[in-house]
Order: structure tokens, then C-alpha cells, then sequence
């Protein structure tokens, strides 16, 4: 009897919270934009009108003051000699966690959960993001913008039901600057992807990177990037180095090979970073990532997308690993970001060192394009 009056108080007490939970399907501040049906209604940033150009002395807290889309520079417009692409992971999967807290970011059309129809609402948001910025370029992790399902195959249809709703709300005038598989987060990925010790997750990888190119072709994608975030070691004692790099080698050229099958005409870029999290990754800085798709005779089929905040945790300024992927012909993108000088990990900031810059930009106008 005691048994099932206990049994009868857990159901009296778990009822109000999945109701509860229920409620707040749509939202997690407010239920005021909610349709019956859980669909967020209004916009994503209200209050926010599409920003324009108004010049460096307007008051005008929403506006461009020094970025003219239009302006002309040295024969081409200002949009493009700075192609921006808004990153979906930072803008909107980040949570502001770092390795010792928790997050602090919560988005008010969040519902918690990384379902299918969560996704959606988050490309939505995008959109409506890139649109009032009046930018024509995005980017992603496939990851990111789809949630993995038990199964390859379910992965892969989760992330068609998504990338065709990117594909009708981006229109013709907005496309991806690139796309990219995440081969670092989950714990298949602990001791990397194409140097993985596992011969199943080699595998898996390859089939991730295979569906992962397919999608950004199939959404009009002008590259699609490598980054190798586990494609390295902690230590040498149990590390055959020579035998992972021919292993990454022989992913990156399969790549290229699909690439071609499938007529995607994007770039391939390699992305160097020289650690965090392992001790030490296969692509350190722009000139250890060039001499390897040298060795490997890789070198017409990739270029480089240097990060300035990698650069600077491989010891160098941004404009020292541009330069170096310049002069070998391998500048294809830059993430102009910044890092803490006093933070000893990538902090993902914005660019606002206006000599670092200059000197980026003097390497950019170099290049030609």
C-alpha cells in the first residue's frame, strides 16, 4: 500500500512540471510570440531596422559609420574587398560558456531542446539577422545548424529538412561564404577524424565531410573549409606521427577527388590553428599547413582560411600567416578576428586593432582578388 500511494505522489508532482515544460515550447522568457501551434511569431530582433550607411558622425546607434557597401576603393566596392559572413556557431549556437563556467547567453526563442524544429527557428533567425545587416554571406558547421540523429542516415535527413529551408529563405542574393563538417565535438572525434587511431571513425568522418560538401554546393557555397581541431596529439610516446599525416593526407585528397565528381567549383581550405585542444595540431601555422599540401602534392587543390586569433596562438600577427599563405599563392579567406593577448586560448573577438588591419588588408590588396 505504501508502494502505491508513493506512486500516485511522484505522478501529482511531475504533472505541473511537464506542463510546465509544455508552456514553454516556444519560449523560454515569454509566451506572448507563441502560436498554438509552438512557432515563434514576430521577429527574432524587434526594434532593430535594417542597418544603413550613414557616415562617421551620425548618432545613430544603428548604423554603419565607416562601412559603405557601395563606396568604390582601388576599382572595387567596399562589399567586395570585405565579404562578411555572419558565423552561425558564434551568432547563434555560442552560449558564452568558457572551460570554467557556465553558459550565459540564452536567446528568448530558445526552447532548450536541439530538435528539428528548433533548428528551423534558429535559421530563421539567421536570416532575419543577415537581413537587417544588409550582409550577403553566411557560414556553418553542418552540426550546428542540424542536430545528429541515432543513425547516419537520420543525421543526413535531419540536415536536409534544415539546409532546404536555408536554401528557400536565402534567396538568390545570399549564399554561404563556406561550409564545414564539425569533426571535433563528439566523442567519436576524442582522438580525431582523419587521424583517428579507429578505422570506423576515418569512416564516418569521410561519409560526414562527403554529405557536408554536398549541402553547401547544393546552397550555392563559394568554399568549404578543413579544420582540423583534434588533428593532432598530446604526446609523441604513443603517437605514429608519420602514419596519422599520411592518413589526413589521403582524407584531404579523397576530398578533392569528390569535389570534382560532384562539380563543386567552391575552394578547399585548410585552416590552421596550432593547439587547444590537443597539445599540438598537424596544421601549427600557414607555413607548416603549406609545406604538408606540398609534401603531399596537395597544393593546387587547397588553400588556406587563416584565422587571425590562430595566428596569434602560433606566435605570429595575423599579417605575418596572410603573408606566408600570399607568397606560396594559398590566400583564400581570412577570419578576421582577434584574440586576448593576456587569454591563452582562442576568444574569437572582434578585429579592432586598425594597424593590424591595415597591415592585413595591404596582403589582401596584394593578392589581387
Amino acid at each position: 500500500m505504501a508502494r502505491k500511494i508513493s506512486y500516485i505522489f511522484l505522478c501529482m508532482n511531475v504533472t505541473p512540471l511537464l506542463a510546465a515544460a509544455a508552456s514553454q515550447a516556444c519560449s523560454a522568457q515569454s509566451d506572448a510570440k507563441c502560436s498554438q501551434t509552438g512557432e515563434w511569431n514576430g521577429e527574432f530582433f524587434p526594434g532593430i531596422p535594417k542597418i544603413k550607411y550613414e557616415g562617421p558622425y551620425t548618432k545613430n546607434k544603428f548604423a554603419y559609420k565607416w562601412y559603405n557597401a557601395e563606396e568604390v576603393i582601388l576599382g572595387k566596392k567596399m562589399k567586395d574587398w570585405l565579404r562578411f559572413s555572419v558565423a552561425f556557431w558564434h551568432t547563434f549556437r555560442g552560449t558564452g560558456v568558457d572551460p570554467f563556467g557556465a553558459p550565459t547567453k540564452f536567446w528568448p526563442w530558445e526552447d532548450g531542446t536541439n530538435s528539428i524544429a528548433m533548428a528551423k527557428r534558429r535559421m530563421r533567425a539567421n536570416f532575419e539577422f543577415i537581413n537587417k545587416l544588409g550582409v550577403d554571406r553566411w557560414c556553418f558547421h553542418d552540426r550546428d545548424i542540424a542536430p545528429e540523429g541515432k543513425t547516419l542516415q537520420e543525421t543526413n535527413s535531419n540536415l536536409d529538412e534544415v539546409v532546404k529551408l536555408a536554401k528557400t529563405l536565402q534567396g538568390n542574393n545570399i549564399r554561404p561564404l563556406w561550409g564545414t563538417a564539425q569533426l571535433f565535438m563528439h566523442p567519436r572525434y576524442m582522438h580525431g577524424a582523419a587521424t583517428s587511431s579507429e578505422l570506423g571513425v576515418y569512416v564516418y568522418a569521410a561519409a560526414q565531410v562527403k554529405k557536408a560538401m554536398e549541402v553547401t554546393h547544393y546552397l550555392g557555397g563559394e568554399n568549404y573549409v578543413f579544420w582540423g581541431g583534434r588533428e593532432g596529439y598530446q604526446t609523441l610516446l604513443n603517437t605514429d606521427m608519420e602514419f596519422e599525416l599520411d592518413h589526413m593526407a589521403k582524407f584531404l585528397e579523397a576530398a578533392a577527388a569528390y569535389k570534382r565528381k560532384i562539380g563543386f567549383t567552391g575552394t578547399l581550405l585548410i585552416e590552421p590553428k596550432p593547439q587547444e585542444p590537443t597539445k599540438h595540431q598537424y596544421d601549427w601555422d600557414a607555413a607548416t599547413t603549406t609545406n604538408f599540401l606540398r609534401k603531399y602534392g596537395l597544393i593546387g587543390d587547397f588553400k588556406l582560411n587563416i584565422e587571425c586569433n590562430h595566428a596569434t596562438l602560433s606566435g605570429h600577427s595575423c599579417h605575418h600567416d596572410v603573408e606566408t599563405a600570399r607568397i606560396n599563392g594559398l590566400l583564400g579567406n581570412i577570419d578576421a578576428n582577434s584574440g586576448d593577448a593576456q587569454t591563452g586560448w582562442d576568444t574569437d573577438q572582434f578585429l579592432t586593432d586598425t594597424r593590424e588591419a591595415t597591415m592585413i588588408m595591404l596582403s589582401v590588396i596584394k593578392n589581387g582578388h
